[in-house]
Parts: C-alpha cells; structure tokens; sequence
C-alpha cells in the first residue's frame, strides 16, 4: 500500500458499527463511506442480524430485535460488502480500535478472513491535525462544522470519512 500525498489520488472507507449489546461480534448496523479518488462516493448502511436477540444498546441506536430480526447476518452483509472494499487503502474509524475489534469478532464468528488493511482513527486525527479536545465525534463535527446524526451508522461513517478528507487538505498523509 503506496502512501497517498493528496486527496486527488485516496482511496479509502470510513466504518462504524452499532452493538446491540457489550459481545463484539454482536454487530447489528454498519455504516460505510467510500471515498475513491479523494472524493466521497458512496455512503451505505446495512441493518444486520446479530447472533442473539438480547439488546442492550437501543437506548443509543434505536434498534430493537424487531428492526434486524430479518436483516442478512454479518456473512451476508459482509460477502456485499467486501466486494466493494477491493480497492480502498486503508480504513477509518471514530475510535477505530472499537470498530476493529467488531470487525474482528464478527468475522471470526462467521469463519471469515478480516481484512488487513490498516485502521486510521479520526479520535487521534482530530487531536493531532486541530487540537481538538474532547474528540468525540459530535464534538469533531461541531468543530469542523460537520453534519451529524450520532449513532446512525451511515451518518457516523459519512463524517469520519469528511475528517479524514478535512485532515488531507490540511496536508495529513497516513503513514
């Protein structure tokens, strides 16, 4: 993997999970941003069915056993997925080792190889290209003036992709 210079040649996806509960491998959304060529093209969410029907987390996300109880399970999702990840560098994450580890535990429940792209996490980004503190990503997005809907994957994902770019124009390049 080359490092990119500019913006004008990035290719790269911002993700985000949302739990339903503390197990890992309990992914019930994924958002993901697609930013080809240094541009955003694409911004996804896929509802999925995680392995048990026990939430613990609705009163963050607003899914419920009944919104997923239907959805593809991760294999599914990710089978779609990973056929639009091909080309992407590297990915990006608010607190990218949570999203990892999500990553990580729900492939592992699924017999599936994770991707060994590298994470980039826009927690540390925010506080290494602007200073900002707290970094939590309402807070980044306040910062930034970025649009935001905290806790909805796709908007989650969306916003950490526009970091990301916000830092490259600043003159950030991954290492």
């Amino acid at each position: 993997m080359g490092e990119p210079k500019t913006t004008a040649g990035c290719s790269f996806a911002a993700i985000d999970f949302e739990t339903a509960n503390y197990d890992r491998d309990s992914a019930c959304a994924v958002g993901v941003a697609i930013v080809e060529a240094g541009s955003l093209k694409t911004v996804e969410q896929y509802l999925i069915r995680p392995p048990t029907e026990r939430f613990t987390f609705t009163h963050i996300h607003g899914l419920t056993w009944a919104d997923v109880e239907r959805a593809p399970t991760f294999r599914e999702v990710w089978n779609e997925l990973s056929a639009k990840l091909r080309t992407v560098e590297f990915f990006a994450a608010h607190n990218a080792g949570f999203d990892r580890s999500v990553l990580g535990a729900c492939c592992a429940r699924y017999r599936l190889e994770p991707p060994s792209l590298r994470f980039v996490c826009t927690v540390s980004l925010a506080r290494s290209v602007w200073g900002i503190r707290p970094a939590t990503l309402p807070n980044v997005c306040r910062c930034l003036g970025l649009p935001l809907r905290h806790h909805e994957a796709a908007s989650d994902a969306e916003a950490c992709a526009r970091i990301v770019l916000a830092a490259m124009e600043r003159g950030w390049t991954v290492r």
